[in-house]
């Protein structure tokens, strides 16, 4: 019994101890990766590394006064829009026209099926021919009659049956040229004409589709009436009038249009606090409708930094620049940078102070960098 409790106590003494090194050992373990056995840098600002300026170029950043831009974003609509559709139903024979096509005014867009109005021509016209015959007959046997009154060999009731005869006839004859004017012009409306000159834009039927009074047929719109729409930020649309000269850029062609101020609407949206101005685009066949575009306003004017070019250091999506303090030292900064100003120049956001000297980067330190 003696024996098995000393081998017991001597297991628990060898557990024990096994625990206490393991800790022992992780605890070094720790201090070693944390760099405790390892000699430390001295807090402060160290010279070993620290770079001079030499027989290097350098700049000041200035501050200037710059006017600014503000951007409304619109689309392109034309203020002169037609829908060409038909007046009458009946079967859609040509179309002589497509998307894009420029139309003069008077030009032959639709032709429609005319049998049917032509044939209602004809029966108007034939009904004509018998009411002047009618007429022409009336009015020779009113003549007979008034003569053979004058001869006291007609009586009276005669007389005035053959002038009722005579009016009833004019009556018929006027009617039947009226239903030839109708039946015309009923005709006239199966040949659609261009009421103006434009730029087809949509084409909604194809021949022989039946066309509806009112329903659609093609869009077009006048090139000349197109401006850009934009809703403009009320600070700034209450300093608009119409007539004012503006500058649109069109992303597409990359490039600005002069634009007049036509229409400023007197009412603002609520929730986005602006006001929609409609500007006014020379003609141009480069534009079309729908396009997107940007109205440029003059905000006033503001001060800001500039920055010359050459000394930007790009580092990845990071730029920054070499900043030569009054002691003769250079010392590397990150920059945010804003818009191209003057050629070479640009503005400076954070990173740099007015009146600071930065180093401008020759061949030979870019190639380096």
């Amino acid at each position: 019994m003696k024996s098995i409790a000393f081998r017991r106590w001597t297991s628990g003494i060898v557990r024990v101890f096994t625990v206490i090194a393991g800790l022992v050992v992780l605890v070094i373990t720790i201090g070693w990766l944390s760099g405790m056995f390892e000699s430390k840098v001295q807090p402060g600002r160290s010279d070993r590394h620290v770079r001079r300026l030499a027989n290097e170029r350098t700049d000041v950043v200035h501050e200037i006064e710059k006017s600014t831009i503000e951007e409304a974003i619109g689309t392109l609509k034309a203020s002169s829009r037609t829908v060409v559709s038909s007046k009458i139903m009946a079967t859609i024979d040509e179309i002589a026209v497509v998307a894009g096509d420029q139309v003069e005014q008077g030009q032959v867009l639709i032709r429609l099926d005319d049998k049917e109005y032509q044939s209602r021509l004809d029966q108007a016209k034939r009904a004509l021919d018998a009411a002047i015959a009618n007429r022409k007959q009336a009015e020779k046997q009113y003549q007979r009659v008034e003569t053979l009154s004058q001869q006291n060999a007609a009586s009276r009731s005669e007389f005035d049956s053959a002038s009722r005869d005579v009016q009833v006839t004019l009556a018929d004859e006027a009617r039947s040229r009226q239903a030839v004017s109708e039946a015309e012009v009923m005709l006239s409306y199966t040949t659609i004409d261009a009421a103006k000159s434009g730029r087809i834009v949509d084409r909604l039927a194809e021949p022989g589709d039946i066309s509806q009074p009112g329903v659609p047929i093609l869009v077009l719109y006048d090139a000349t009436s197109l401006r850009l729409e934009a809703p403009v930020m009320e600070h700034l649309a209450v300093q608009l009038k119409p007539g004012d000269q503006l500058k649109v850029y069109v992303d597409a062609h990359q490039r600005e249009y002069s634009a007049t101020v036509d229409e400023i609407v007197p009412q603002a949206d609520a929730p986005s606090r602006s006001f929609l101005v409609k500007a006014s685009l020379p003609k141009s066949d480069d534009l079309y409708e729908g396009m997107f575009g940007r109205l440029l306003i003059p905000a006033g004017e503001r001060r800001h930094l500039c920055l010359n070019t050459d000394a930007l250091i790009e580092v990845g999506q990071l730029e920054f620049v070499d900043v030569v303090l009054p002691e003769g030292t250079i010392e590397r900064r990150l920059v945010k940078i804003g818009q191209l100003g003057m050629p070479g120049r640009r503005e400076v956001l954070s990173g740099v102070e007015a009146g600071e000297r930065v180093l401008i980067r020759s061949e030979e330190t870019s190639d380096a960098q």
